[in-house]
């Protein structure tokens, strides 16, 4: 009787250790992200088909409110010890969490550690460069990727007598055309802006090489100082408070505001973000087209590539994480920055494709041939190679300053003072954000 229970208790074990995996407790990855709606859905699609794909971890993705409030969470959890393995943080929070030292791990580290190949040479430029130090060293995972471009209604074309396979090209065209389509009446609007700061001011200076700050826009250190008040940003501003008077132009407010007046039909042209695509493909009742962003054709050298807007992926440190648990975030990342989920992200949401591999399969796949608007932001992202100027910002509190420009250009567009005037203001408040930034790092 005892050999036969000793049998059965072997049996038992040997059937305890053949389990295949799946049942097998899992390490969790702890991802807070800021997406909602269909984006959320997609986003935490990926999460499933990573856990599907294997069973060692298991990413448990959720959603923190907005972005600002996502970081405000990342930041109270790691003094409390408790940080999440991954925050998505918007790009303008790079410069904030690169100075949190201790509390994220870099990704090339992450990787080294992790005994995982890495090779940052697969994301596009201009992705990778806005998340890399000043070594060249990427310090976070790029993820939704997007750049502004100008959106527009070939109805209300068509109705001004405009060729809608014809889109401007510069500043003029795009003010001749909104003239004639308020002429017409051929739509309430001519011309709006999205995230103003962000395309107006920051992508402007990169497309026309004019720096946005000084000290490559924050890249070679955190004592740079801002530049918006120069020449060419003082005659941008200046043609659209001059477009806003005549009426071709709508100032559509802060942020994403301005989103909502191309899809509904108010405004016939709108510069906004790529990833604009998934509400304006539900929404828009009528013919759209997109194309590159204008650019001022008097400024030597340019157009020259935009800049990314979206988010990417931190690695945050808490004192009782694991190796095992950073292997687990390289693996995840591994994993989508794959070429099928680049592509998939890509066509599901119009973010532009992190990686050269994911826009290779999109195009051997035919998509660009079925859908040629989204290659056109792929292409504005990388038609030169980044400059000190196009390679993107890295200033402390960007989130701040970008309320300052908002405060002192609707000013102007108030008539309560000039360009010049406002972007002086602009330039004064935010380099006084940029100095306390600077003294709390200690540089």
């Amino acid at each position: 009787m005892k050999a036969r229970w000793a049998a059965v208790v072997s049996l038992m074990v040997l059937l305890a250790l053949a389990v295949p995996p799946v049942y097998a407790q899992r390490v969790t990855i702890d991802f807070w992200h800021a997406m909602r709606g269909p984006l959320g859905e997609s986003l935490e699609g990926i999460a499933s088909r990573f856990n599907a794909a294997q069973a060692r971890f298991r990413v448990n993705p959720t959603f923190k409110g907005s972005y600002p409030e996502t970081m405000v969470a990342a930041i109270a959890a790691f003094r409390a010890g408790n940080a999440p393995h991954i925050v998505q943080m918007f790009e303008v929070g790079t410069a904030t969490m690169m100075a949190a030292g201790p509390a994220i791990k870099p990704v090339h580290q992450l990787f080294k550690e992790a005994g995982l190949p890495f090779d940052p040479t697969i994301y596009l430029p201009a992705v990778r460069s806005y998340y890399s130090d000043a070594a060249g060293r990427m310090v976070a995972m790029p993820f939704n990727s997007s750049t502004p471009v100008l959106w527009y209604n070939k109805d209300a074309f068509r109705k001004a007598g405009l060729d809608p396979n014809a889109p401007p090209k510069t500043w003029a065209q795009v003010r001749a055309a909104a003239q004639r389509i308020r002429a017409a009446n051929a739509a309430p609007c001519g011309l709006s802006t999205a995230w103003p700061t962000w395309v107006q001011f920051e992508n402007f200076g990169a497309i026309h090489d004019v720096p946005f700050a000084t000290r490559a826009n924050g890249f070679e250190g955190f004592d740079a100082e801002l530049t918006i008040n120069g020449p060419l940003y003082v005659r941008h501003l200046q043609f659209l408070v001059d477009m806003l008077k005549e009426g071709s132009f709508k100032y559509g407010g802060r942020d994403a505001a301005g989103d909502s007046l191309f899809p509904s039909g108010e405004c016939a042209m709108l510069t906004a973000s790529s990833a604009l695509y998934g509400r304006i493909s539900r929404e828009a009742k009528f013919d759209w087209g997109i194309a590159f962003l204008p650019y001022y054709d008097d400024v030597k050298g340019a157009p020259k590539n935009s800049i990314i807007g979206g988010a990417a992926f931190w690695v945050m440190t808490s004192p009782r994480r694991t190796p095992e648990e950073y292997r687990g975030v390289a693996e995840f990342f591994r994993f989508l920055s794959s070429s099928e989920e680049t592509a998939k992200w890509h066509e599901e949401t119009g973010y532009v494709p992190i990686t050269f591999t994911g826009m290779q399969l999109a195009m051997a796949s035919g998509y660009y041939q079925r859908f040629p608007w989204a290659e056109l932001p792929i292409k504005q992202l990388t038609r030169t190679p980044p400059t000190k100027n196009s390679r993107g910002l890295r200033l402390g509190n960007m989130p701040e300053i970008r309320v300052v420009i908002y405060e002192e250009t609707e000013k102007a567009f108030q008539g309560q003072q000039t360009a010049k005037q406002a972007l002086d203001n602009a330039v004064r408040r935010g380099n006084e954000i940029l100095r306390r930034f600077q003294q709390t790092v200690g540089q």
